[in-house]
């Protein structure tokens, strides 16, 4: 455990109270309140201001733990046959301009996130203000009804932002929310540009193997087909062990490459 708090980091506390005194300065408050998230994150240190404003404050700490989970998956993008395509920020101001980025252009193509407001430099330390979702989900809290229900809508989303020439990089079962009854994502990562048709690939082999766990792999195989090919579900195969070698997923990587060779084997049949 220690090793773990001396990896992930800690703002000093003076710094964390600079950069509230400032997020009440630029939204003209006297006096705000702070409630932090009780959560294991590596990246940055996540809290809500005023039940209003979801704030990730990033230090130089967090930039390097990102940069060695990025080694890391470029390596895990090279046991697939691929050449890596997770990129790095150079400073935790720059992971916070890109996360403000990221939401603006998914919410543009009309995704659902939360509205990002700002992101801004203090002490060295990046800051991202979005909005607060107060009441949310995450697949895993729903019902088996529920899972089923939003599973398509899942892939849909997912699909809208492959065809908009963009990938989230990071998809896992709680980097998407439901909030009022709809797919929200958070938390995008950065991927090259270049690359874009693997990051896609890869997007959707995390999506089958976070949902294969809570539907069955052949639901969750058939969820992606309505707006995949099976073509390319071929391809996002190729990357489910990559994607079960992380240890936020956890499901029978056999079991959905079955399923998506039964389904690719049966349209072959029917076209011949």
């Amino acid at each position: 455990m220690g090793i773990r708090r001396l990896v992930r980091g800690k703002i000093e506390w003076p710094r964390i109270e600079a950069v509230v005194r400032e997020i009440a300065e630029r939204y003209d408050r006297n006096e705000v309140r702070v409630e932090f998230i009780d959560a294991d994150n590596w990246l940055s240190t996540p809290c809500v201001v005023d039940d209003q404003w979801f704030v990730k404050i990033t230090s130089d700490q967090n930039s390097l733990v990102h940069a060695l989970f990025t080694s890391a998956r470029n390596l895990g993008a090279f046991s697939s046959g691929t050449e890596g395509f997770f990129e790095h920020f150079a400073g935790p101001n720059e992971m916070a301009e890109h996360e403000l980025e990221a939401t603006k252009k998914m919410r543009e193509i009309g995704l659902n996130v939360p509205a990002p407001i700002e992101a801004f430099e203090y002490d060295d330390l990046g800051v991202l203000v979005m909005e607060y979702l107060p009441e949310f989900e995450t697949f895993e809290e729903l019902s088996d009804e529920g899972m089923h229900d939003h599973a398509s809508e899942l892939f849909e989303s997912l699909s809208r932002m492959h065809d908009n020439n963009l990938a989230h990089g990071d998809l896992r079962g709680e980097n998407v929310l439901i909030a009022n009854d709809e797919i929200y994502f958070i938390d995008a990562t950065s991927v090259n540009e270049d690359r874009i048709d693997e990051a896609r690939s890869y997007d959707l082999a995390c999506a089958l193997a976070s949902l294969a766990p809570l539907i069955g792999a052949r639901d969750a195989v058939m969820a992606a087909r309505e707006h995949y090919s099976a073509e390319e579900l071929l391809v996002a195969r190729e990357f489910l062990d990559f994607v079960n070698m992380r240890p936020d997923h956890d499901f029978d990587a056999v079991t959905v490459k079955g399923e998506i060779e039964k389904l690719a084997d049966a349209e072959d049949g029917e076209a011949s």
